[in-house]
């Protein structure tokens, strides 16, 4: 159903990108107006798909990760590279908690661009979220050196004191938390549901 949908509306936007260029005034007003429709439809999808989401999550128990919270701190780091295709897919599949894909999206992204911090971030976060905490730890602990973003070392010092809760090491734990809390007091609403794991 959405496929096709979506794959008409992407018909029309390509025909109005060919056509823009060598069309006159009186076409261009025409143009505009479908590419209103469009946008307009585009809005209603984007605010639907969130108010399902967000009752999906109700359902299943607050997601342990506010997604959309985290997505809205994540996209405050760091401006450069987010309109890559990498970028969008991976952060549409993490919204979708399809980690797999959204792992896959934002590791060919730090191939081709190694200091995009940001997707580095959600390549950790989508470990994390998977419960693969050795390597999601990796990323995190080699985020540090490289950011002097304070709200990226809070989130990243947090999710290391959430591994090391989940790897029953509440020493070091705390002592991350305890790093979060300095960097950035206002990161410190855990990012997973420790009681969930």
């Amino acid at each position: 159903m959405f496929k096709h949908l979506f794959s008409t509306m992407n018909e029309v936007l390509e025909e109005i990108q060919k056509e823009y260029p060598n069309s006159d005034v009186e076409k261009k007003a025409e143009l505009d107006e479908q590419l209103q429709v469009l946008k307009t439809m585009s809005d209603e999808f984007i605010e639907a798909w969130l108010l399902f989401e967000e009752k999906l999550g109700k359902f299943y128990g607050d997601v342990p990760i506010s997604t959309q919270t985290l997505h809205k701190e994540l996209m405050d780091l760091d401006l450069s590279g987010k309109q890559t295709d990498e970028f969008v897919r991976g952060q549409g599949y993490y919204k979708l908690y399809m980690y797999d894909q959204a792992i896959k999206e934002f590791a060919a992204l730090i191939e081709k661009q190694p200091d995009f911090l940001l997707a580095r971030v959600y390549l950790a976060m989508g470990h994390l979220r998977k419960g693969e905490f050795g390597e999601a730890y990796q990323h995190f602990k080699f985020l540090l050196p490289l950011t002097d973003n304070s709200q990226m070392k809070a989130i990243s010092y947090n999710a290391m004191g959430c591994i090391q809760v989940q790897n029953q090491n509440m020493e070091k734990a705390f002592e991350y938390f305890q790093k979060a809390y300095h960097t950035d007091p206002s990161c410190m609403e855990p990012l997973i549901n420790l009681d969930e794991s």
